[in-house]
């Protein structure tokens, strides 16, 4: 099935989870990758991987199958994801137990999250459960980056995430807008060990 059709099928089918009608652009998935290097020490953990429009991406710079763990909730997506990236290792869980998920696989030190979790519509509980999750790994240090649309920039929970994180981690580095993307969107960076 073509990856916006699987998309839009998972969209409808739970708005709530998949939070976007349209996969995230080349343009969008460059920018969230941008110089990041995995490594069996300093892996990329995947949240919310969809149809894996941004995992086509990370699969190129991904050196060996210990390099990378993508965590999706929907069971369809993850039968269409191992289809279509067999060299991966991606798996069906809850971001909310990124942390156990991690361990029991048996992967190397977390360099990297790749967030693709649609914040906005996830109700509050859901996304301070993930957020605590993400501090667990920015405190054994590594890299957050995420994206947020435009036009969700200044919604109530896109706003938690960024105080949130900005409380632990200072200020986001953010990109430009994104407009070759539906809908446009920023993406935002931090580091663990950079200055509040």
């Amino acid at each position: 099935m073509n990856e916006s059709i699987e998309f839009l099928h998972a969209f409808l089918k739970n708005p709530a989870k998949v939070g976007s009608i349209a996969p995230s652009s080349p343009d969008l998935a460059r920018k969230m990758l941008e110089g990041i290097k995995p490594s069996e020490d300093k892996i990329v953990l995947e949240l919310g991987v969809g149809t894996g429009a941004i995992t086509k991406f990370i699969e190129q710079i991904v050196p060996d199958d210990r390099s990378y763990l993508g965590i999706e909730l929907d069971g369809g997506l993850v039968k269409h994801l191992r289809r279509h990236y067999p060299d991966l290792r991606i798996v069906r869980g809850n971001a909310q137990e990124a942390v156990e998920i991690h361990r029991r696989s048996g992967l190397g030190k977390v360099g990297t999250i790749i967030c693709c979790l649609p914040f906005v519509s996830l109700p509050n509980e859901v996304g301070e459960k993930i957020l605590q999750q993400v501090a667990m790994f920015m405190d054994h240090g590594c890299t957050f980056r995420t994206f947020q649309y435009a036009h969700g920039y200044y919604f109530p929970s896109a706003i938690k995430l960024r105080e949130f994180m900005r409380d632990r981690y200072g200020r986001s580095k953010r990109s430009q807008l994104i407009v070759n993307n539906i809908p446009p969107a920023y993406v935002l960076t931090w580091r663990s060990d950079q200055p509040k």
